[in-house]
């Protein structure tokens, strides 16, 4: 379930019209080409009579959008997120000064991130399951989810919180996102809460990391951990 980032979607505008105009400028010269070692006969009837580019303007055209295609991958790998995750135990979150597992996402990159979706898929334990909890059948948003999991017996803002990220948040460079928080009872029912992040860049490319908020989570918390940043 869980996934390195990748991007789902590319702007249009500043990526697939670039591709579209390199193919252009190829043809264009492969058609240049052609035509000039034609004979003069065969230049005197369509289609080949009609000249669109000579070879050295169809050249031109080629390393122009390839130049330009380029410098657009090399701007896009400069500003794009840099997704990641962390978690820690934490004695200032949950109520009554219990220990709870925090949980945050960081953008490593220099650029500016737009959250464009939140999704939530939710696992129980054995037991829970065994008890009659079913699964995530698909994703759901962060509403749905905590739901869900209050549904089988858990209180929000008492055992657990699911923090709601909006369409638009920035998320800056070198910033972090604030996930949520689970306590010691709500990490016994719940074996997994993977949180898929959609996120914009500056080019408009759509980014995507799914993490599992309770992978590598202290389930049994006996001491706050020290802050890494």
């Amino acid at each position: 379930m869980e996934s390195a980032q990748r991007v789902v979607h590319r702007s249009g505008l500043f990526s697939r019209l670039l591709v579209v105009l390199v193919g252009m400028a190829v043809l264009l010269l492969g058609y240049s080409l052609f035509r000039e070692n034609l004979s003069a006969r065969l230049t005197r009837d369509w289609p080949w009579k009609l000249k669109l580019l000579d070879i050295q303007s169809a050249v031109t055209a080629v390393l122009g959008t390839g130049g330009a295609a380029l410098a657009r991958a090399q701007y896009a790998r400069t500003v794009r997120p840099a997704i990641g995750y962390g978690g820690r135990v934490v004695a200032n979150t949950a109520p009554n000064e219990r220990l709870a597992w925090a949980c945050k996402l960081l953008n490593g990159g220099h650029e500016v991130a737009i959250t464009a979706d939140t999704g939530y898929w939710i696992g129980y334990t054995s037991a829970r399951r065994a008890a009659g909890a079913v699964d995530s059948s698909e994703w759901m948003s962060q509403p749905e989810a905590t739901a869900a999991i209050v549904s089988r017996g858990l209180a929000e803002r008492q055992d657990f919180q699911l923090n709601l990220v909006g369409r638009g948040y920035p998320i800056p460079g070198q910033g972090q996102l604030f996930l949520g928080w689970f306590t010691e009872k709500a990490m016994r029912d719940l074996e997994s809460v993977y949180v898929r992040v959609r996120v914009v860049d500056r080019v408009g490319d759509v980014h995507e990391r799914v993490v599992n908020l309770l992978k590598g989570a202290d389930r049994s918390p006996t001491h706050p951990e020290a802050s890494p940043f």
